[in-house]
């Protein structure tokens, strides 16, 4: 299986994703081995493992439940999650000045947390079956909290599959031991956050939600 970067973008994302899978080989997670990374006919990749695309739907319990396997792993030295939301909130331009230095205030009162976080972990990054799943695009691991991680999901559900939301959100919920409250905190920070990402058809939302 090969992964393949946008042109002028993938050097860096490449090395970075590559080492990401090395560094989580140890943990027993269902993740694609690396194999090697470099230039491919003129674009960086990463070549990986092969997974065969999932031939059922998931269910929202399932989502969860592998959710929260990743998030068992802890202390994996990886860019600190709050860091890398502090920055994008701080990118995007959509915010206005007195929003912006909210939502970074009541980030700096949200735990560190030293889970291994995904990063966008939704249903297309799921590959194999329910079960032997392979969870693939790791470009984004970070180590942080738990519950911005299962948010930052949530929110993805919002938008793309919005019959999964809420189930999944009440599926981790009980499965993780976490009330809904201390993940939907993270909400205002992760669609802030999101704002940065250049998703132009999430605009008006993403900034409903940031306010809160």
């Amino acid at each position: 299986m090969l992964k393949l970067y946008r042109d002028g973008a993938g050097k860096a994302a490449a090395f970075r994703e590559a080492a990401t899978l090395a560094l989580l080989e140890d943990t027993g997670l269902p993740i694609p081995g690396v194999v090697a990374a470099g230039l491919y006919d003129g674009r960086w990749g990463v070549e990986m493992s092969r997974a065969a695309r999932p031939a059922v739907a998931w269910d929202a319990p399932a989502i969860a439940a592998l959710h929260i396997r990743i998030h068992q792993v802890r202390g994996k030295p990886l860019p600190a999650l709050k860091s890398r939301l502090r920055r994008d909130i701080g990118n995007a331009r959509q915010l206005d000045d007195a929003l912006r230095s909210k939502l970074l205030s009541r980030l700096d009162t949200l735990a560190e947390g030293d889970a291994l976080c995904h990063g966008d972990f939704h249903p297309g990054n799921i590959m194999g079956s329910a079960a032997a799943p392979v969870v693939v695009d790791w470009l984004d691991a970070a180590t942080g909290p738990s519950e911005a991680d299962a948010c930052r999901s949530y929110l993805l559900f919002l938008h793309h599959a919005p019959a999964l939301a809420e189930p999944y959100l009440d599926a981790y919920s009980t499965l993780a031991g976490r009330p809904r409250d201390t993940i939907l905190a993270w909400l205002p920070i992760v669609a802030a956050a999101r704002l940065a990402e250049g998703v132009h058809d999430e605009v008006a939302r993403l900034l409903a939600l940031a306010a809160g």
